[in-house]
């Protein structure tokens, strides 16, 4: 058996961003394919099947042998790319990764749009690229090296969908359609995570759930003049502050209910100082702070614990409040807020949605009405430790492409996927990953993908796949 040869890969890998990776992708930013969430009208305006039809042509244009590609549409539901790459041996490894995007969050900085793919700077600017269009083209570009160094790879199950920023509610029933195909998976490798820094390969040990929904108080039949109602007619806004104040305690952002919170496993606590100390200041100096506006948490390990261990909630939407050029003296009928709470790994979704729904409903200050309407329920997921194997070629590949070791850390977001998947191949094996890091602000404006992460990260897949297969 051969080895992997990291310097020719590494020229081959730079070769296909710059000549047929980077263009394709370029052409999926500018296909504005929001996520049904985000455009119910999906289906009649084609920018799904327009998004999924550009990856499928590029990934036919690859000299993968035995490649078989198909796109799986079951009726009513977003389509879904299917590519199936023969292998050695008994052992599948799924890859997986999603093309529907969030939506355009503007404004952009100056010559940036969400769909207007700009290369500056090592960063391809646009919706999409990091979270994460490059996911396909990094899959095929990595098992294609394998191929020309005639490196024997797993049989390899490469699975993109269009539903992931709405839940991944579609995909359940995929899973189903496919188990079949899809078999009983040794590894499964998510590329849809982020990176504390671009500076080495970094694993994601766990993710929060999220529990939302529409909070909405309404103490009018119709609008009227506050400065006859002032002082009578109680304030919906006032209310919606209060019935708030239930759930978060307004001077920390600490959740109230006991039940949304879990014990943090002492390896996690090991591994956010670990990260944090890796990280220093850069943990919380990417975001883009207004003002003299300060971090939350004492110290670095456990901001890193806060953001991915414990419950959190935000404010994502509002209705009921006219704009400030369009607000008059008038005591509104109702406030309505979206609300977005991460929960921490092992805290069921479902129940967490229900607690909120009675807290926030029971006994409403003044009479008012109030209704808390559930939308969105997602468990998280926390990784299972690796196996010897994993840890030494995560190792391996880590310093050959970044020339630093690894680093472990969870992620506040929340990925359907893995929670389905943890559920259905709770034997299998897990990289979890991503391009996602200091500034690329996925989901807001100025979204980027550091191609040099990229490239490097394609090229630690590669050896992780070679590794694999030869681990027996």
């Amino acid at each position: 058996m051969g080895t992997f040869d990291v310097e020719q890969a590494r020229r081959e890998i730079a070769t296909a961003f710059r000549t047929s990776i980077l263009p394709a992708l370029s052409d999926y930013v500018e296909i504005p394919a929001k996520s049904p969430h985000f455009d119910p009208d999906w289906a009649a305006h084609g920018h799904l099947e327009r998004a999924v039809a550009r990856a499928e042509q590029w990934c036919r244009e690859q000299p993968l042998r035995g490649l078989r590609s198909e796109v799986v549409r079951l009726p009513g539901r977003t389509p879904l790319l299917l590519l199936e790459i023969p292998g050695s041996g008994n052992d599948t490894v799924l890859l997986y990764g999603h093309l529907d995007k969030q939506p355009e969050m503007e404004p952009w900085a100056p010559g940036l749009a969400a769909w207007r793919p700009v290369l500056r700077d090592e960063r391809l600017y646009g919706r999409g690229a990091a979270d994460d269009g490059y996911a396909v083209f990094a899959s095929l570009t990595a098992l294609a090296q394998l191929d020309a160094q005639r490196l024997p790879h797993a049989r390899c199950i490469v699975l993109i969908e269009t539903c992931e920023e709405s839940g991944s509610y579609d995909l359940p029933a995929y899973l189903e359609h496919l188990r079949a195909r899809i078999g009983r998976p040794g590894l499964v490798v998510c590329l849809d995570s982020g990176c504390g820094d671009y500076e080495r390969l970094w694993s994601t040990t766990s993710l929060r759930g999220i529990a939302g929904g529409v909070l909405r108080v309404r103490v009018l039949e119709e609008a009227v003049h506050s400065g006859d109602a002032g002082g009578v007619v109680p304030s919906s806004f006032r209310i919606l502050r209060q019935l708030l104040a239930r759930i978060e305690d307004a001077e920390t952002g600490a959740i109230l209910l006991s039940e949304l919170h879990a014990e943090i496993p002492a390896d996690r606590v090991a591994q956010a100082a670990a990260a944090a100390a890796v990280l220093g200041d850069a943990h919380w100096h990417r975001f883009p702070f207004a003002g003299r506006t300060a971090p939350m948490g004492r110290d670095g390990a456990a901001r890193v614990l806060d953001r991915t261990w414990r419950p959190a909630l935000e404010v994502t939407g509002a209705a009921g409040l006219p704009s400030l050029d369009a607000a008059g003296n008038t005591l509104r009928t109702e406030t309505a807020v979206k609300l977005s709470l991460r929960l921490p790994p092992g805290v069921p979704a479902d129940a967490a949605v229900a607690r909120l729904q009675s807290r926030l409903e029971a006994d409403p200050p003044g009479g008012a009405v109030v209704r808390f309407e559930a939308s969105t329920s997602a468990p998280g997921w926390n990784a299972p430790a690796p196996e010897a194997w994993l840890e030494t070629a995560l190792e391996r590949a880590s310093e050959a492409w970044f020339g630093r070791a690894p680093a472990w850390m969870g992620e506040g977001g929340t990925i359907p996927f893995l929670a389905m998947l943890a559920t259905a191949f709770p034997d299998a094996q897990y990289l979890v990953t991503g391009v996602l890091g200091p500034g690329s602000n996925a989901h807001g404006p100025n979204e980027f993908l550091h191609v040099p992460t990229a490239q490097r990260l394609t090229g630690c897949l590669a050896q992780l796949l070679a590794d694999h297969a030869a681990r027996r």
